[in-house]
């Protein structure tokens, strides 16, 4: 959708296009509310595309294994008789009450929303990868220096070091080896945070000579016009030594930005919303909090605990954005109602 500033009135705008924010829509859409998408990414599906697109999910009902695309790719169909608008690489910036007690919401690209109701899905807030300390590592990024694994077939037969000690640096590890032409796992220390399922299979694809291990950390990069030749590492012994790679993976971590939603006026704990868990409403009303963003006595930070809390938000979103309306309680498998928004019915 291109750029306005004439506020765009909708019933909700969702800040998340994860899996928590995608089901709201659906939970939304059953009871007639249109829904509009704020998300940082250029893409849907939140944490699950950005992270581990092809790692499977093993928690999802009915699913006994699913990657986190399929499952966005999942979702992304079962709204789509719903017809959400999404405005993706645009981040919320402003919130505002208005008179008629309506919220204004505006984002960093210059969007302007009036809406009845604020529904915050933003998972753990923006996601920005620990980058390594090592001196001009700006310039190989999104050539040859990569910060998370969004296309496996990316990377085959390609030289890479992955660098990191914890369960993204050993999966990748274990997941790139069959399809590098080289694979070398670099960390400061024989010692690993990561599942012990998985640092003992890297230990046996060391053995085996199907992979190296250095331990030591990498302190140069050796390329030019961003595509890496080498890297050098200073090891266990204070010595450096140069090793040949084409393609870095540094795994360091996460560093969880909440950004401007931390000034629209919420009570914050330590960088989650409390919520009730009747409505999931946060302390202002007409604004809610799902997923992994919100917080309350026994959360679970688990996908399926976000979509039943998207379910119950919707229940007191509809009472604000339909106030004069009955909210009837249907199942989808007998309503012919429901059936008919969701183009099933013959």
């Amino acid at each position: 959708m291109s750029k306005t500033n004439t506020p765009i009135e909708i019933d909700a705008v969702i800040i998340g296009a994860g899996p928590c924010g995608l089901f709201t829509v659906f939970e939304m859409g059953l009871l007639d509310m249109k829904c509009h998408l704020i998300d940082i990414l250029d893409r849907p599906g939140g944490q699950c595309a950005e992270l581990y697109p092809e790692k499977p999910i093993f928690d999802i009902p009915a699913y006994p294994s699913i990657s986190g695309q399929d499952l966005t790719d999942r979702l992304m169909e079962q709204i789509k008789p719903f017809s959400p608008v999404f405005h993706f690489q645009e981040m919320a910036e402003g919130l505002e009450k208005l008179d008629n007690g309506r919220w204004r919401l505006t984002t960093d690209v210059g969007t302007v929303f009036d809406a009845t109701c604020i529904i915050i899905a933003a998972g753990g807030g923006s996601f920005v990868p620990k980058k390594p300390p090592i001196p001009g590592i700006e310039e190989f990024e999104g050539t040859s220096v990569f910060y998370a694994v969004r296309k496996m077939d990316q990377f085959k037969g390609k030289k890479i070091i992955i660098a990191g000690g914890g369960d993204s640096a050993l999966d990748w590890s274990l997941n790139l080896q069959p399809i590098a032409d080289s694979l070398s796992l670099v960390h400061r220390r024989d010692a690993f945070r990561a599942a012990p399922d998985s640092v003992s299979k890297m230990r046996k694809m060391v053995d085996d000579g199907a992979m190296n291990f250095h331990m030591g950390q990498i302190k140069k990069l050796i390329g030019a016009n961003g595509q890496l030749q080498a890297v050098e590492i200073l090891d266990a012994d204070k010595q450096m030594q140069t090793f040949e790679c084409d393609t870095l993976l540094p795994f360091f971590g996460l560093t969880m930005k909440l950004g401007p939603i931390a000034e629209f006026g919420l009570n914050l704990d330590k960088n989650v919303i409390p919520v009730d868990t009747e409505k999931f409403e946060t302390s202002q009303a007409g604004i809610f909090a799902v997923g992994d963003i919100n917080t309350y006595p026994g959360k679970l930070k688990l996908i399926l605990s976000g979509f039943h809390e998207a379910a119950l938000m919707a229940r007191q979103a509809f009472k604000y954005c339909r106030p004069d309306a009955k909210l009837r309680f249907e199942y989808t498998t007998s309503s012919s109602s429901l059936q008919d928004k969701l183009g099933v019915n013959d």
